[in-house]
């Protein structure tokens, strides 16, 4: 079984902001598998599917960015997942907007979601697909990731969130180093 977690913030204010970029990227995979995400479990909403014979959780935390971890650990000990068993997808202030960056394990780098995931798990060994929100070092961070993608950033943030919703996919049939050979070069 694999789950695959996209981080955000429940509530329509929060919709189309860039700290929902996980968000949105469940939801294009979720459309990609056939695979409503509308069950309420673990404090989060889910959806359950099967890829060639693998059970795959999909997930959206519902305990706001900042207890991620919360929903993530919950469903880990619910099914014995490893740390193995997980990607995380979310949102990077650090890429430019609309590049991907997978890796296999690393620090938080101030990823707030990232960091409670950490705390939770104990390990910091677990993949992750970062999507670029770029960053404007003239506003403060926490009002930058809350705002609205404006509209000269929209195609290519758009463009992102589906390439990790087709990294993420493959992930689930493909070893993650060969998906990161194919994503991180793009």
């Amino acid at each position: 079984m694999k789950l695959i977690v996209g981080l955000g913030n429940p509530g329509k204010q929060y919709e189309k902001t860039r700290h929902n970029t996980g968000f949105m990227v469940m939801d294009e995979l979720a459309s990609s598998l056939h695979c409503p995400i509308d069950q309420k479990k673990f404090k989060a909403l889910i959806g359950q599917t099967m890829v060639q014979g693998e059970k795959i959780l999909l997930m959206k935390p519902q305990t706001y960015m900042n207890l991620s971890g919360e929903a993530v650990y919950e469903a880990m000990k619910f099914y014995q997942l490893t740390a193995d068993d997980i990607l995380v997808i979310y949102d990077d202030l650090d890429l430019p907007v609309g590049k991907l960056r997978l890796r296999e394990q690393g620090s938080a780098g101030g990823q707030n979601g990232i960091k409670n995931i950490i705390a939770h798990l104990h390990t910091q060994d677990f993949k992750r697909i970062r999507v670029g929100i770029g960053n404007d070092k003239l506003m403060l961070t926490a009002d930058y990731v809350l705002g609205k993608i404006p509209k000269s950033d929209r195609e290519l943030h758009q463009d992102a969130v589906k390439r990790a919703a087709q990294a993420a996919e493959a992930s689930i049939i493909k070893p993650f180093s060969d998906v990161m050979g194919l994503y991180n070069r793009k």
